[in-house]
């Protein structure tokens, strides 16, 4: 009989269990866009309420990040996947039941909470179960798994709101956010050697990397006081941020109000934004990976979305082919961001890759949960002079020119990142080396 290697088994089951908890927080992500509307009516919102409830989820994952980081450095990815899987559920469960906008928000605050954990935990997963040499690749892939979320919180959403409420929506995916957990701490293991397997290095031949000797706290210092690490942080804010803040709330309504479009077709521009989102992730980080570099792709990434705002910006003309083209081209460029995870990765100790990821990574949350309030207010305060007026383009302007102005700001960041050549680089040296 055919018997799979174990550590390749426990390696995708790691993955894949992880991973579909990881669907789940994009789906969290960006399923506001879809029910906008439901959720102004339901609780008598403005703009900037309902910017403000979307972007709560955002507020503590990104003030999750760096802890994170710490946890599964400390802990391992098994646990804190696990307990983030169990209040997410809580969460969720919540949210689809509240009666108010208040007890929406702390539902919205427990799923952010819940998730927040679960792409550094994964990363950390891919670090110790497959090859340095493929990490970004891995990384890809897991944001091309992750974003089946976030398709399926677009379209197929809105698809299901014909036949059950967004109530009913937010509550079985809290079911399953528990199941997920219980697999998670049935079936995941956070490294080879906790089950009596050698590591990927030593199956190349090479020494394992070295554990960090010392209290959790230096290695955070360790991390934070690395200047390479930082430029990650802002590509982050700008290019993720104005991505999340755009396709996971004010894409539909603008959509909508600008240029007519029913909630079925502007969800059918978020889900090419989306597919486009995970289909660049994943060949960019394959190219990456390849090719031997991580800045001149950023670089060229970021200018090409950068230059996508401009039309939704001057309202331009847009025939369906050419609208759809924009958006999917918008999520297809937007992914240049992904490698600063792998940078940050690369120019600090490996032992200390779930925090090095995390600090970069709190800069694309903490743009969203600056950016959604910030569009509606921006939307509110050009419309407060015609309240009876249907919303329009020059409502949306001032909200469409901070996007680009913070994608704007996450370009200029990719000129700063430290090129690492797909290998880990040795910070200690004033000529950094390239270790392997």
């Amino acid at each position: 009989m055919f018997q799979v290697n174990p550590l390749v088994r426990l390696r995708w089951t790691a993955f894949f269990i992880v991973g579909l908890a990881y669907v789940l927080s994009f789906f969290h992500r960006f399923a506001p866009a879809a029910i906008s509307g439901d959720l102004q009516q339901t609780f008598h919102a403005s703009g900037a309420e309902l910017g403000g409830l979307a972007a709560t989820y955002f507020y503590v994952y990104m003030l999750m990040q760096i802890p994170t980081g710490i946890l599964v450095d400390t802990l391992g990815s098994r646990r804190v996947v696990v307990i983030g899987g169990l209040i997410a559920s809580i969460g969720s469960i919540l949210f689809g039941m509240a009666e108010t906008l208040a007890i929406a928000s702390v539902g919205r605050l427990l799923v952010g909470l819940g998730v927040s954990v679960t792409f550094i935990a994964l990363l950390k997963l891919n670090a110790a179960w497959f090859h340095d040499r493929h990490f970004a690749t891995m990384t890809g892939a897991t944001i091309l798994l992750g974003n089946m979320g976030s398709l399926l919180a677009a379209a197929p959403l809105a698809w299901a709101l014909t036949y059950v409420s967004w109530r009913t929506a937010f509550v079985a995916v809290g079911i399953l956010s528990l199941l997920l957990a219980l697999l998670a701490w049935r079936l995941v293991r956070d490294h080879p050697g906790e089950v009596g397997l050698p590591s990927l290095r030593e199956l190349d031949g090479k020494a394992a990397h070295p554990p960090h000797d010392g209290h959790w706290y230096d290695g955070l210092l360790i991390v934070l006081k690395n200047r390479a690490t930082w430029p990650g942080l802002w590509v982050n804010m700008g290019i993720a941020g104005s991505l999340f803040a755009f396709g996971g709330l004010w894409a539909v309504p603008f959509l909508r109000d600008v240029y007519g479009m029913d909630r079925a077709a502007a969800t059918d521009h978020t889900t090419l934004l989306l597919a486009g989102f995970a289909i660049g992730a994943f060949f960019i980080g394959t190219l990456s990976d390849r090719i031997g570099r991580r800045k001149s792709l950023m670089i060229a990434g970021g200018a090409a979305y950068s230059l996508c705002w401009l039309p939704l910006l001057f309202g331009a003309e847009l025939g369906a082919a050419a609208s759809y083209t924009l958006f999917f081209a918008m999520g297809l460029f937007a992914p240049s961001f992904t490698l600063s995870w792998a940078c940050a990765k690369e120019v600090n100790p490996p032992a200390l890759s779930g925090m090095s990821t995390s600090v970069v990574n709190v800069g694309a949350f903490l743009g969203t949960a600056i950016m959604q309030p910030l569009v509606g207010w921006a939307i509110d305060r050009a419309h407060a002079g015609s309240p009876s007026v249907p919303l329009g383009l020059g409502d949306y302007q001032g909200g469409i020119a901070i996007l680009l102005a913070f994608s704007l700001t996450g370009l200029i960041a990719t000129l700063f990142i430290r090129e690492t050549h797909c290998r880990y680089v040795d910070m200690s040296s004033p000529v950094s080396s390239i270790r392997t």
